[in-house]
C-alpha cells in the first residue's frame, strides 16, 4: 500500500469520503461498545488485580473510540458526542461479536458472566485492532495515521495481558480447557465480523486507507498460529453467524447497552463523556 499520509483531502470527493466515513465509524463503534462490555465487568473480574487492570484497559479502549469519534467530528462535522450516543441502532458499524453480552443475567442484578469467552473475544479482537492499527499507520489519511500510532503504544499492554489469560487457562487443562475450547467456538461464530470491512472495502483500500480484508485476517492468523500450535488449538472456521454489523445489522444486545449507555447523556447532553 503506497504511504501518501500528506495528500488525502476528506473533501476531495475522488479519495473516497465515504469510505472514510464508513472506516471511521467502524473503528469507533468497535471500540465503544467493547469498553462498555469490559466495564461491566468491574467488581466482577476473577480478583481484584484483574479487576483494576481491566478497568485499566477498558478506559484507554474507550479513549481510542474517542480518537477516532473526533475525528469522524472533524470530516463530518456532527459532533463526537451525539456520534456516540445518539446515533439510531441501524446507524451503528460494530461488528455483533463485540455488542454480544457478557453472559447471562445483568450487571447489577444476579450476573453470570463467562470470563473464557471475555478472554477469548478481547484476545482475538485485540489482536485484530493490532494488525488493523499497523495498517492504518501507513494509511494515506494523516490524521488517522497519526491517531493509529498513538493507539498502538497501549495495545502492546493490552495484548500481552490477554494473551497470558489465554495460555494459562488453556495450558490449565480440565474444565478451564473445555471452557476455553467452548469459548474460541463461539467467538469464532462471528469473528469474521471484525475484519469485515462493509461495503467500502474496495474503495478504502484504493485510497490507501487501509489494507484488504484477506490481507488484515492473513496477517492476524500469521500472529496468532504459532501460539495456538503451541496450545494444541484447532481454530474453527470463521463466519459472521449473528449478522453484518457493518451493514447496520444489530442484536437487542446492542440495543440495551445503548439505551443504558445514553442515559446520563440524554439528561445532559452538554456534558463532557
Amino acid at each position: 500500500m503506497t504511504n501518501t499520509t500528506n495528500e488525502i483531502n476528506p473533501s476531495d470527493s475522488k479519495n473516497s469520503p465515504n469510505a472514510l466515513h464508513e472506516l471511521l465509524f467502524q473503528l469507533a463503534d468497535d471500540d465503544f461498545i467493547l469498553a462498555y462490555r469490559g466495564s461491566e465487568w468491574l467488581g466482577l473480574a476473577p480478583f481484584i488485580e484483574e479487576d483494576v487492570a481491566f478497568s485499566s484497559i477498558s478506559q484507554d479502549t474507550m479513549g481510542h473510540a474517542t480518537m477516532f469519534y473526533q475525528l469522524l467530528e472533524g470530516v463530518v462535522a456532527i459532533n463526537a458526542n451525539d456520534l456516540a450516543h445518539s446515533r439510531p441502532l441501524t446507524e451503528r458499524r460494530n461488528a455483533i461479536l463485540l455488542e454480544k453480552v457478557n453472559g447471562p443475567g445483568h450487571y447489577l442484578v444476579e450476573p453470570r458472566y463467562d470470563w473464557a469467552f471475555t478472554v477469548v473475544r478481547n484476545y482475538f479482537y485485540v489482536t485484530a485492532k493490532k494488525v488493523k492499527m499497523d495498517a492504518l499507520k501507513k494509511g494515506s489519511y494523516k490524521p488517522l495515521a497519526e491517531a493509529a500510532v498513538k493507539v498502538n503504544l497501549e495495545l502492546y499492554y493490552h495484548i500481552l495481558h490477554w494473551k497470558t489469560w489465554f495460555t494459562q487457562l488453556l495450558k490449565a487443562g480440565g474444565e478451564a480447557r473445555t471452557r476455553m475450547i467452548a469459548a474460541i467456538e463461539k467467538v469464532a461464530e462471528d469473528m469474521d465480523g471484525v475484519f469485515n470491512l462493509g461495503l467500502c472495502e474496495k474503495e478504502m483500500v484504493e485510497s490507501g486507507f487501509i489494507e484488504s480484508e484477506h490481507s488484515l485476517k492473513q496477517q492476524w492468523l500469521r500472529l496468532m498460529n504459532p501460539i495456538l500450535d503451541e496450545l494444541k488449538v484447532t481454530l474453527p472456521p470463521f463466519a459472521m453467524k449473528s449478522g453484518n454489523g457493518r451493514a447496520g445489522e444489530h442484536t437487542k444486545d446492542l440495543e440495551d447497552a445503548l439505551s443504558t449507555l445514553k442515559e446520563v447523556y440524554e439528561l445532559d447532553p452538554s456534558a463532557i463523556w
